[in-house]
C-alpha cells in the first residue's frame, strides 16, 4: 500500500508550528499525487492550506490513532516520528500525570516539580520480581531489570542517568540506589544506602551551585558503583567524579552563585567555633558576590551547614578534620579578596599588611612573606639557570585564581576519597551496579571549555548508546531468524574524531598550551586552517574570528575560544604549591602530598601530631610533569576509563527531561522538551527503531487482535500459517513485514494501516448491526403505532357512541327536569305570595291588638294614678285637720294651766296667814308631810313613767316626722308624676317615632346580619379549610418529627455501630500490634539461633556442647521470657570469640531482651500488688464472717476431735486385723472372693456403719453438752449473789459434785477461750475498720481531687472523665473479684487434691487387709479355688511415660512425624491429645518438674520443626491445628467454670487437679499466632505467582478483551516463564488449602480467618498490579475482573464460607472493576462514582481514571475535567494518601474456644507412631 493512500479526507496529520513545535490538523480533501498543497482544518476549526516542498514533496507526518496515544513505550507507536513522541509524552505527563515512559531501552523521566507518592516501600515491593514490560514505566523497573540481569548473567550492570541541569538526575539516581538497598534482602547492610544518601549533602554542598536554570545544579559528574556479594546483598559503594567546574570558584555569571559550601560558611560565621575563620557575609568576598544574588529563595544556608556537618560526622570525618576543611575553604575566600596593585607595566605588588592575605596565611599555616612574594613573582627555569621574574597584575590575578581553583580541586578530591573510604567494605565484591549521574548535552548563549567537555562526553555516551541499541536490534532479528539488513543510523564517530583524534581539537589545544606564546586567537586560527575545509562538522561563524561551530549529534553549538587555553592549562605556580607544602597545617600538607595520605580522618585525634612533608627535591621533574598535564588530557583519560567500565557492563538508560524553565508542577513546554529529546538521543532511538521493524507481535496476539479481518475459511489450526495467509491478503508489499520464529515484524505505519482496516471492518459491522437494529426498531415502532392507531380508533368510536347515548339521556333528563322545575317555580311563587299575605294579616292584626292593649293599659294606669292622687289628697286634708285640732287643744290647756299657776302663786304668798290661822294643825301638817313624801315617791314614779312616755313620745314623734317627710316626698313625687305624665305622653310619642325608626334600622340590620352571616359562613368555610390545611401541616410536621426521630434513632444506632466498629478496629489494631511484636520476637529468636549456629561453626569450643534439644527442662513457667537473657549471658561470654559476627543485630537483640525483662519485672510487680490486694480483701471477708462461723468452728473442732479419735480406733482395729491375718498369710482362704474374706468384709462394713451412728450420736451429745454448759453459765451468772444451801445439801454424791465441778471448769475454759477469741476478733475487726476508714479517707480525698478536676473541665469532658473513672473503678473491682475467684478455685483444687490423696491412702489400707479365717473351718470345709473373671480396667485418659523417654516422645511425635505419611490416617489432633494425656499424668502424680519439662520440650520442638520445614504448607497447617487443639485441651480441662460448662461429666472428672497452666496457655497462644503468620506467609508465597496471571492477564471470558497493539518491547527477564496461570489454577490451589486444613482438623473459625486472609492477598495484589499497569485499565478488563470475583464468591458459597468476611476484602477490587465499566462523562457520573467507590482512596480512584485506556476507537478517554471534578468532590475525605494496598498486612488472628467431644479414655495410639513406651492409665 502506498503511503499517499493514507492521506484521505479526515486523516489527521502533524504540521510544524512556531509556538507548539507541532500542531494537529485534519485533511479536508483527499490528497492526490502531484498536488502542491493540502487543505487542512486545525483543531480550533480554522481552515488553512499547507504547501508542500516542491523539491522533496514530503508529506506531513501522520498522526497515530487515538487508541495508540498514551502508550507506555514510544516504540509501540505505529508512526514513529518526533511529533508522535512529543504528543505521547505530553498526554501521559499532563493528562495522566505519568512522568515515566519507555522509549525502547531508554526510560524517559520528566521532572514533575512536586512530590509524588510513587516511591514508597509498597511500590518497591510491587516492582520487585516483575519483568520490565509487565508494569508501568518506572525507575524501579529499570533498577529491577539491572538487578535481575546481574543475578542471572553474573555481569556487572550500569544505569546511565543523564539530562539537563534541573531535570532530576540526582533524584532518579537516589531512588535507584534506594531500590537496590530495599530488594537486596540484607537488612543489616541497608545502612550502606543511608551512607550513600548521607554523602549527598556533602557532595551537593561542595559540588552543586545555583545557575540560571537550576538552583541546585550539579557542576560535576559522578559514577557510583554499588557492590554486591555472592548472595547479591549490598556490601559497599564507591564514587568516581568527573570534570569539576573549577572556574566557578573564582567567577560566576549574573544571577548565579559559587558552590553552596561558601555561602553556608558565611551564614554560619557567627558560631563560636567558626570565629577564628574571620568570615563575614557573602557580599564581603569577591568569590561569592560576583553573581549579585547570594540568596536562594526558600533555602536556609545556616541550616544546610548544620546538615552538612552532620553528614560529615555520619561518614566518620571527625570534628577536627571538619574544622580543617572549613579553614581551607575560608582561606580560599580570603585569597580572593587579596588586592594586587600595579607597580609598573610588568610588575605588581601587594600592599603591606594586607588583612585578607594575613588571614589566608594564618589559616593555611604559611609565611606571609613567601606567599606575598610568589603571588607577584614567578620562577623561570632554563637549561642552566633559574630566573625569578615579576608578573603583571593580570597574570598575578590569574595566578591567584588558579591557586584558589587548585586548592579547591584538591579539597574536593580529598573529600571524595574519604567518602569512598566510609563506603568501602572489607567483604570481597562479587559484582556491582553502577549509577552514572552525568550532565546532559548543553548549549548556552556563550559556550566555553566546560560546555565543550560536557558535549564531548555526551558524544561518547551517545556513540555507546547507538551501538548498544543497534546491537539489541541485531540480536532481536537474529533471535527471530529474520534476514539482517544494515540499518542506517547516525554515527557520530566523525565528530568524536574531530575532537580527540590526532590533530583534533583537543590535540591542537594541548599543542597550543605548550607553545610559549600560545593564545586563544592563534589556536582558533590553527583550527580554521586544519578543519574548516576538511571536516564538514566544523564551521566558522561569519561574524567572529575567535569562535568555532561543531555539528554535534543533537545540535550545532558555537564555542567561544576565549579562556580555552587558560582553563585547559589550569597552571599553578609551582613555588606557590611549594609554599603550601611547607605549611604547618597537617590537612593542607596531606592535600598536596604526592603519595597516599598518612593519616585518616576517622583515626584518633588525641594529641596533635605535626606532619611535615617537604617537597622531594630529588624528583622535581615528576612534579612539574604532573602539573603540566592539561585538563583536556585528564578528562579524556577519565572519559576513556568510564567508557571502558560502561562497555564492560550492561547499560540501562534513564533520560531526564526538564518540562519547563519555571519549575511549575506538571507544566509542559514543547520547545524545551523537543530540544532535550533531540539532545538525549531519544529521537535517535525512535529513528533507529523506525528504520527497521519497530512493531512486533506474537502470532497469538496478532490472531486475537485481527481475527475480525479473517473469514471463517481462513482460520486454520496453525496460528502461524493463518497469520501468514491473512497478511498476504491484507498487505500486498512483502517488504512491509517479516515473519520470525515467534513474532511478526512490521514496518512503521503498518500497524496503523491494520488498525485502520480493523476499524473500517468494525465500523462496517457496526453500521450493519445498526442498520439491522434500526430496521427492527422501526418495524417494531410501526407495528406499535399501527396497533396503537387501531386501539385509539376503537376507543374513540366507543367514546363517541357513549357520548351520543349520554347526550340522548341528558336531553330526556333535561325535559323532565324543566317540567319539574317550572312546577316548582310556580308552586314556590304561590307559596311565597300566600306567605306574604298571611304575614301582612298577621302583622296588621297584631298591630291593632297592640293598639287596643296599649289603650286599655293607659286607661288602667290613669285610673290607678287618679286613685293614688285622690287618696294622697284625702290623707293630706286629714293630717292638716288633725294638726289644727291638736294645736287648739294645746292652746286651751296652756291657758288653763297659766290660770292655775297664778292661783297657786297667790296661795303661796298667803302661807303665813294660813299658819297663823292654822297653828294647831301641826299634826295635820306632819300627816300631810308624810303624805307629801308619799306623794313625792309617787311623783318620782310618775316622773319616771313620764320620762318613759316622753322617750316613747319622742320616738313616736320622730316616726311621725319621718312619715310626714315621706308623705311630703310622696306629695312631691305625685306632683312630679303629674308633670311626668305629660312628659311620658311626650316620651310615648317620641318612642313611637323611634319605634318606626328602629323598625327601619332593624330591617337594615337584618339585611346586614344576613350579609354578615353569609360572610361569616364563608369565613368559617375558609377557616375550616385553613384548619384542614393546618391539620395536614400538623400531620406533616408530626410525620416529619417522627421521621426525624427515626432518623435520629438510626443516626444514634449508626453512631453506636460506628463506635462499636471503632472499638473493634482498635481491638484488632491492638491484636495486630501484639502479633507483630510476636513476629519480631520470633525473627530475633531465629536470628539469634542463626548467629549461635554460625558462631558454633566458626569457633567450636573444646569438649561437649549442648544443643537446643539437650537443654535442661528444669525451667519455670517464664522459660520463654528468660531464654533471651540466658542467650545474652552466653553471647557476652563468647564476645571475644564472635567479634566478626553481626554486632548490630546482637545489640538490637540485647536491647530487646532488656525491654522484655523490664516488662516481665513490671508484670511481676503488678501481680504481687494484685495478690496483696486479694489477701487484704480475703482477710477482710474472713473477719466479716468470723462471728457467724464461731459456732460452726466449734462444731467442726468437736467433729474433728471425734474423727481423730475414731480414726485412731480404726487404725488400731486395722492393725489388729493385719496381725491376725499375718499368721494365715500362706493360706488361700484369705484370697479375695473367699468366704472368710467376705465375712471379714461384712464385719468391717457393719463396724463402719456402727461407727458412723456412734459418731453422729457423740456429735449431737457434744453439741447438747456445750449448749447446756452455756445455759448453766448464764444461769449462774444471773443468780450469783443468791445462795442455795438446800441444793448443796441435796448433792450427797461426791462424784456428782466432782463431775459438776469438772464440767463447770470445762465450761469456764471454753468460755474463756471464746472470750479470748472474741477479743482477738474484735481487735482484728477494729484494725480492719481502721484500715477501711483510712482507705475511705484516701478514696474520699481522691474523689474530691477528681471532682475538683472534673469541675474545671467542660461538660462533655467532665462526662467523659466521669465515665472513664467509673470504667476504671469497675475494671479494678472486676479484677479483684476475678483474683478472688481464682484464689478460691485454687483452694478448691487443693482441697480436692488432698481429698484424693486421703482416698488413695485409704484405698491402699483396704487393699492390704486380709480376713482372718478360723482353722477349723479350713480343715473341715476345704474350699476349692474358684476362677473369677477379671473386670476390664477402667482407663482414666492418661498416658504414663518415664523421664528418660521424654526426648523419644518428642522426637517420634513431633520431629519425625510426617503429615503426608502417618499423620494423614490419624485422628485429627491426635498428637495434641497424646501430649495432653501425658501432661495429665504428670499433673496427676503432682510432678512439677515433669510438667515444665514436657511443655518446654513440646514448644521448642514445634518451633524447630517449623523452622526446618516452614515452607511446607501441610506441615505448618498440621502443627497449627495441633497447637490449637493442645491449647483448647488445656482450657477444656483446666477446671475453670467457663470452660467446664461445655464438658461432659466424665470429661470434668479428667480436669487438671494440681497445676494452673494459664501462663503456658498464653505461651501456646503466642506460638499459635506465630504458626498462623508463618502459614499465611507460606500460603502467600504459593499464591503470589498465580494471582496476577490468573486474575488479570488470563482471559477467562474468551473474546471479550481485544489485545491492544503494543510494540512488545519487553526486556529480557531473569526468570523463565513458568507457564500461564489461570483462575482455575487459583481455585484449585484454594481447594487444596481448604482440604488440607479440614483434613488436619483445623478449627472452622480459624479456617474462616485463613480464607479471609487469602482473599485479602488476592484482592490486594490484583488491585496493586491494576494500579501500576496502564494496559489493564480498560472496560473489558473490568468485566473479566468482575467475572473472576464472581467465581471466587461461588467458591465461598460452595465451601459455606460466605460469612467469613472474605468477600468484603475484595470490595476495593470490585469497585475498581466497576469504575472501569461505569460512564465517566457528566457530573452525575462523578457523583455516582464518588458514592460507589467508598472502599477506594482518592489516589486510587484518580489513578484508575488516569490509567483508563480504550481498546477500541469506539471507547472514549476520561477527560481531565472529569478527573478534576472527582478530585474536588473527594477533597474532604479523611484517608491515607497511600496508593497501593499493603500486601504484607495480616489480620489479627483469634482462637475461639472449641471444646472436643472426644473422650480421652477412648483414644487408641497407633503402632505406626512408635510410642510403645507409653502406658495407658
Amino acid at each position: 500500500m502506498a503511503a499517499s493512500e493514507l492521506y484521505t479526507k479526515y486523516a489527521r496529520v502533524w504540521i510544524p508550528d512556531a509556538e507548539e513545535v507541532w500542531k494537529s490538523a485534519e485533511l479536508v480533501k483527499d490528497y492526490k499525487p502531484g498536488d502542491g498543497l493540502l487543505r487542512l482544518q486545525l483543531e480550533e476549526g480554522q481552515e488553512i492550506e499547507h504547501k508542500l516542498d516542491p523539491k522533496t514533496q514530503n508529506l506531513p507526518h501522520l498522526r497515530n490513532p487515538d487508541i495508540l496515544v498514551g502508550e507506555n513505550d514510544l516504540t509501540a507507536l505505529s508512526y514513529l516520528h518526533e511529533p508522535a513522541v512529543l504528543h505521547n509524552l505530553k498526554v501521559r505527563f499532563i493528562d495522566s500525570k505519568l512522568i515515566y515512559t519507555y522509549c525502547g531501552i531508554v526510560l524517559v523521566a520528566i521532572n514533575p516539580y512536586e512530590t509524588l507518592p510513587i516511591y514508597g516501600t509498597d511500590i518497591i515491593n510491587a516492582y520487585s520480581g516483575q519483568n520490565m514490560g509487565d508494569m508501568d514505566p518506572h525507575i524501579f523497573a529499570v533498577a529491577e531489570e539491572a538487578y535481575k540481569q546481574m543475578a542471572r548473567d553474573e555481569r556487572n550492570q550500569s544505569i546511565i542517568v543523564s539530562g539537563e541541569s534541573g531535570a532530576g538526575k540526582t533524584v532518579s539516581a537516589k531512588y535507584a540506589m534506594r531500590y537496590f538497598a530495599t530488594v537486596s534482602g540484607s537488612a543489616s547492610e541497608a545502612n550502606v544506602e543511608d551512607k550513600v544518601l548521607a554523602s549527598n549533602p556533602i557532595m551537593e554542598s561542595i559540588g552543586n551551585a545555583k545557575t540560571t536554570r537550576n538552583d541546585n545544579s550539579s557542576r560535576f559528574g559522578k559514577y557510583i558503583e554499588i557492590g554486591f556479594d555472592k548472595r547479591y546483598h549490598i556490601i559497599g559503594a564507591n564514587m568516581r567524579t568527573y570534570l569539576l567546574e573549577k572556574s566557578r570558584v573564582v567567577f560566576q555569571a549574573d544571577e548565579e552563585r559559587n558552590y553552596h559550601i561558601f555561602y553556608q560558611l558565611c551564614a554560619s560565621s557567627h558560631l563560636p567555633e567558626l570565629k577564628t575563620l574571620k568570615l563575614g557575609g557573602a557580599n564581603d568576598f569577591h568569590y561569592t558576590k560576583q553573581g549579585r544574588n547570594p540568596v536562594i529563595d526558600g533555602i536556609d544556608d545556616a541550616k544546610e551547614m548544620s546538615n552538612t556537618r552532620q553528614a560529615f560526622t555520619l561518614l566518620g570525618i571527625n570534628e577536627s578534620y571538619q574544622m580543617g576543611l572549613f579553614q581551607i575553604l575560608a582561606a580560599i575566600l580570603h585569597l580572593g579578596n587579596v588586592e594586587i596593585k600595579d607597580r609598573d607595566a610588568d610588575s605588581c605588588i601587594i600592599p603591606p599588611n594586607n588583612g585578607h592575605l594575613t588571614a589566608f596565611c594564618e589559616l593555611m599555616g604559611v609565611t606571609y612573606q613567601d606567599m606575598s612574594h610568589w603571588l607577584c613573582h614567578r620562577k623561570l627555569k632554563t637549561a642552566t639557570e633559574t630566573y625569578i621574574k615579576t608578573t603583571p597584575k593580570i597574570q598575578a590575578v590569574n595566578s591567584r585564581d588558579a591557586l584558589a581553583k587548585h586548592i579547591y580541586a584538591k579539597l574536593f578530591n580529598w573529600i571524595v576519597d574519604h567518602v569512598n573510604q566510609a563506603l568501602h567494605s572489607t567483604v570481597k565484591q562479587h559484582s556491582f551496579i553502577g549509577v552514572l549521574d552525568i550532565y546532559g548535552f548543553e548549549t548556552f548563549e556563550i559556550n566555553s571549555f566546560e560546555q565543550f567537555c560536557i558535549n564531548y562526553a555526551n558524544e561518547k555516551l551517545q556513540q555507546q548508546f547507538n551501538m548498544h541499541v543497534f546491537k539489541l536490534e541485531q540480536e532481536e532479528y537474529m533471535k527471530e531468524q529474520i534476514p539482517w539488513t544494515l540499518i542506517d543510523f547516525y554515527d557520530n564517530q566523525p565528530c568524536i574524531n574531530l575532537i580527540e583524534s590526532k590533530m583534533g581539537i583537543l590535540d591542537l589545544l594541548d599543542e597550543e598550551c605548550k607553545m610559549p606564546k600560545g593564545s586563544d586567537d592563534s589556536w582558533a586560527q590553527k583550527l580554521y586552517n586544519t578543519h574548516l575545509k576538511t571536516c564538514a562538522l566544523f564551521e566558522k561563524p561569519r561574524m567572529s574570528n575567535r569562535a568555532f561551530i561543531i555539528k554535534h549529534f543533537a545540535d550545532k553549538v558555537e564555542y567561544q575560544c576565549e579562556g580555552f587555553l587558560e582553563k585547559n592549562k589550569d597552571t599553578v605556580n609551582e613555588e606557590q604549591i611549594n609554599v603550601l607544602k611547607a605549611s604547618k597545617f597537617n590537612l593542607l600538607v596531606e592535600l598536596f602530598h604526592d603519595e597516599e595520605k598518612a593519616t585518616t580522618p576517622t583515626g584518633p585525634t588525641t594529641g596533635k601530631r605535626m606532619l611535615s612533608v617537604r617537597p622531594d627535591k630529588g624528583r622535581p621533574n615528576q612534579a612539574s610533569k604532573e602539573h603540566k598535564k592539561t585538563v583536556g588530557l585528564q578528562f579524556r583519560n577519565s572519559l576513556h576509563l568510564l567508557m571502558e567500565t560502561l562497555n564492560a557492563t550492561t547499560p540501562h538508560y534513564v533520560r531526564c527531561i526538564k518540562p519547563n524553565d519555571y519549575k511549575h508542577p506538571f507544566t509542559f513546554d514543547p520547545k524545551r522538551a523537543v530540544q532535550q529529546l533531540r539532545a538525549c538521543g531519544v529521537l535517535e532511538t525512535i529513528r533507529i527503531s523506525a528504520a527497521g521493524f519497530p512493531s512486533r507481535w506474537t502470532y497469538q496476539e496478532f490472531f486475537s487482535r485481527y481475527r475480525v479481518l479473517m473469514k471463517q475459511k481462513d482460520v486454520l489450526a496453525d496460528r502461524k500459517l493463518t497469520c501468514k495467509n491473512v497478511l498476504e491478503q491484507l498487505v500486498q508489499d512483502p517488504d512491509k513485514y517479516q515473519f520470525g520464529k515467534t513474532k511478526i515484524f512490521f514496518r512503521a505505519g503498518q500497524v496503523a494501516y491494520l488498525e485502520k482496516l480493523r476499524a473500517d471492518k468494525l465500523r462496517a459491522a457496526c453500521i450493519r448491526i445498526q442498520k439491522t437494529i434500526r430496521c427492527w426498531l422501526a418495524r417494531k415502532k410501526y407495528l406499535r403505532m399501527k396497533n396503537a392507531s387501531i386501539t385509539i380508533q376503537r376507543y374513540v368510536r366507543g367514546h363517541q357512541a357513549r357520548r351520543l347515548a349520554k347526550f340522548l339521556r341528558r336531553t330526556r333528563a333535561a325535559i323532565i327536569i324543566q317540567k319539574y322545575q317550572r312546577m316548582y317555580v310556580e308552586r314556590t311563587r304561590f307559596r311565597r305570595k300566600k306567605a306574604a299575605a298571611l304575614a301582612m294579616q298577621c302583622i296588621l292584626r297584631a298591630y291593632m291588638a297592640r293598639q287596643h292593649y296599649n289603650r286599655l293599659l293607659r286607661e288602667h294606669k290613669t285610673v290607678l294614678i287618679q286613685k293614688m292622687v285622690r287618696g294622697w289628697l284625702a290623707r293630706q286634708w286629714y293630717k292638716r285637720t288633725l294638726q289644727a285640732i291638736v294645736y287648739l287643744q294645746c292652746c286651751v290647756r296652756r291657758m288653763r294651766a297659766k290660770r292655775e299657776l297664778k292661783k297657786l302663786k297667790i296661795e303661796a304668798r298667803s302661807v303665813e296667814h294660813y299658819k297663823k290661822l292654822n297653828i294647831g294643825m301641826e299634826n295635820k301638817i306632819m300627816q300631810l308631810q308624810r303624805r307629801i313624801d308619799e306623794q313625792n315617791k309617787e311623783n318620782r314614779t310618775i316622773s319616771e313613767r313620764l320620762t318613759g312616755l316622753e322617750s316613747s313620745h319622742i320616738v313616736e314623734t320622730e316616726r311621725l316626722k319621718k312619715e310626714v317627710g315621706r308623705l311630703r316626698t310622696a306629695e312631691d313625687e305625685a306632683k312630679a308624676n303629674a308633670n311626668k305624665v305629660t312628659s311620658l305622653l311626650e316620651e310615648l310619642a317620641r318612642l313611637r317615632q323611634e319605634l318606626a325608626t328602629t323598625q327601619k334600622d332593624k330591617k337594615v340590620i337584618e339585611d346586614w346580619a344576613e350579609k354578615y352571616r353569609d360572610e361569616m359562613e364563608q369565613m368559617v368555610a375558609e377557616l375550616k379549610e385553613q384548619n384542614g390545611l393546618l391539620k395536614n401541616e400538623k400531620e406533616d410536621l408530626n410525620r416529619l418529627i417522627q421521621e426525624q426521630s427515626q432518623q435520629m434513632t438510626e443516626k444514634m444506632q449508626r453512631a453506636l455501630q460506628e463506635e462499636t466498629q471503632q472499638l473493634e478496629n482498635d481491638l484488632n489494631e491492638e491484636r495486630s500490634r501484639y502479633q507483630n511484636l510476636l513476629t519480631e520476637h520470633l525473627r530475633l529468636e531465629e536470628r539469634y539461633d542463626d548467629l549461635k549456629e554460625s558462631i558454633s561453626v566458626a569457633v567450636p569450643k573444646p569438649g561437649h556442647r549442648r544443643t537446643d534439644s539437650t537443654h535442661s527442662s528444669n525451667e519455670s513457667e517464664s522459660t520463654y521470657m528468660s531464654e533471651f537473657a540466658e542467650s545474652e549471658e552466653g553471647s557476652r561470654a563468647g564476645e571475644d570469640v564472635t567479634r566478626g559476627g553481626d554486632m548490630s543485630t546482637f545489640l538490637k537483640m540485647q536491647k530487646r531482651v532488656t525491654e522484655l525483662e523490664q516488662e516481665k519485672h513490671s508484670l511481676q510487680n503488678e501481680l504481687d500488688r494484685r495478690e496483696e490486694q486479694f489477701q487484704r480483701a480475703r482477710a477482710r471477708d474472713d473477719e466479716e464472717h468470723k462471728k457467724a462461723r464461731s459456732a460452726e468452728l466449734e462444731y467442726e473442732s468437736l467433729k474433728r476431735q471425734e474423727l481423730e479419735s475414731e480414726n485412731k480406733k480404726l487404725k488400731h482395729n486395722l492393725n489388729e486385723m493385719r496381725q491376725l491375718l499375718s499368721g494365715n498369710a500362706g493360706a488361700n482362704t484369705s484370697a479375695p472372693g473367699s468366704p472368710a474374706y467376705k465375712v471379714l468384709l461384712d464385719q468391717l462394713n457393719a463396724s463402719n456403719e456402727e461407727l458412723e451412728v456412734r459418731k453422729d450420736e457423740v456429735l449431737i451429745l457434744r453439741s447438747q453438752l456445750v449448749s447446756h454448759k452455756e445455759a448453766m453459765q448464764h444461769k449462774e451468772t444471773m443468780t450469783e449473789p443468791m445462795s442455795h444451801p438446800e441444793d448443796l445439801r441435796k448433792m450427797k454424791d461426791a462424784g456428782e459434785m466432782t463431775q459438776a465441778y469438772l464440767g463447770l471448769k470445762d465450761t469456764n475454759r471454753l468460755l474463756e477461750s471464746q472470750l479470748q477469741m472474741q477479743r482477738r476478733s474484735h481487735d482484728s475487726e477494729v484494725e480492719m475498720l481502721r484500715g477501711e476508714l483510712q482507705s475511705m479517707k484516701e478514696e474520699n480525698n481522691r474523689q474530691q481531687q477528681l471532682l475538683a478536676q472534673n469541675l474545671q473541665l467542660p461538660p462533655e469532658a467532665r462526662i467523659e472523665a466521669s465515665l472513664q473513672h467509673e470504667i476504671t473503678r469497675l475494671t479494678n473491682e472486676n479484677l479483684d473479684l476475678m483474683e478472688q475467684l481464682e484464689k478460691q478455685d485454687k483452694t478448691v483444687r487443693k482441697l480436692k487434691k488432698q481429698l484424693k490423696v486421703f482416698a488413695k491412702k485409704i484405698g491402699e489400707l483396704e487393699v492390704g487387709q486380709v480376713e482372718n479365717v478360723s482353722p477349723g473351718q479350713t480343715v473341715d470345709e476345704p474350699i476349692r479355688p474358684v476362677n473369677i473373671p477379671r473386670r476390664e480396667k477402667d482407663f482414666q485418659g492418661m498416658l504414663e511415660y518415664k523421664k528418660e523417654d521424654e526426648l523419644k516422645l518428642v522426637k517420634n511425635l513431633i520431629l519425625e512425624l510426617k503429615p503426608r505419611g502417618v499423620a494423614v490416617n490419624l485422628i485429627p489432633g491426635l498428637p495434641a491429645y497424646i501430649l495432653f494425656m501425658c501432661l495429665r499424668h504428670a499433673d496427676y502424680v503432682n510432678d512439677d518438674q515433669r510438667v515444665r519439662s514436657l511443655l518446654t520440650c513440646t514448644i521448642n520442638s514445634i518451633k524447630k520443626i517449623l523452622k526446618k520445614r516452614g515452607d511446607d504448607f501441610e506441615t505448618v497447617s498440621f502443627w497449627l491445628s495441633n497447637t490449637c487443639r493442645f491449647l483448647h485441651c488445656l482450657k477444656q480441662y483446666s477446671g475453670d467454670e467457663q470452660f467446664m460448662k461445655h464438658n461432659s461429666t466424665k470429661q470434668n472428672e479428667h480436669c487438671l487437679s494440681n497445676f494452673d497452666l494459664a501462663e503456658y496457655r498464653q505461651v501456646l497462644s503466642d506460638l499459635a499466632i506465630q504458626i498462623y503468620q508463618q502459614l499465611i506467609k507460606c500460603m502467600e508465597n504459593i499464591l503470589q505467582p498465580m494471582i496476577v496471571s490468573g486474575m488479570l492477564e488470563h482471559e477467562t471470558i474468551q473474546g471479550v478483551s481485544g489485545v491492544k497493539p503494543t510494540g512488545l518491547r519487553k526486556r529480557t527477564s531473569s526468570i523463565a516463564d513458568e507457564g500461564t496461570y489461570t483462575l482455575d489454577t487459583i481455585l484449585r490451589q484454594l481447594n487444596s488449602f481448604h482440604s488440607t486444613m479440614c483434613q488436619h482438623g483445623t478449627d472452622p473459625e480459624l479456617i474462616k480467618q485463613v480464607v479471609k486472609q487469602q482473599f485479602y492477598i488476592i484482592g490486594a495484589v490484583t488491585l496493586n498490579n491494576l494500579l501500576l499497569r496502564k494496559d489493564m485499565c480498560s472496560w473489558s478488563k473490568g468485566m473479566q475482573i468482575r467475572y473472576n470475583v464472581s467465581q471466587l464468591e461461588e467458591w465461598l458459597r460452595e465451601k459455606n464460607l460466605m460469612n467469613c468476611a472474605a468477600k468484603e476484602t475484595l470490595e476495593p477490587l470490585i469497585q475498581a472493576a466497576q469504575l472501569l465499566q461505569v460512564k465517566k462523562k457528566t457530573d452525575e457520573d462523578a457523583e455516582a462514582i464518588c458514592s460507589m467507590c467508598n472502599a477506594l482512596t482518592t489516589a486510587q480512584i484518580v489513578k484508575v481514571l488516569n490509567l483508563y485506556t480504550p481498546l477500541n476507537e469506539f471507547e472514549e478517554r476520561v477527560s481531565v475535567t472529569f478527573i478534576r471534578t472527582i478530585q474536588t468532590r473527594l477533597r474532604d475525605r479523611m484517608e491515607s494518601p497511600q496508593l497501593l494496598m499493603d500486601t504484607k498486612m495480616i489480620y489479627p488472628v483469634t482462637f475461639p474456644f472449641n471444646p472436643s467431644s472426644l473422650a480421652l479414655e477412648t483414644i487408641q495410639i497407633p503402632t505406626s507412631l512408635n510410642l510403645s513406651f507409653l502406658t495407658r492409665v
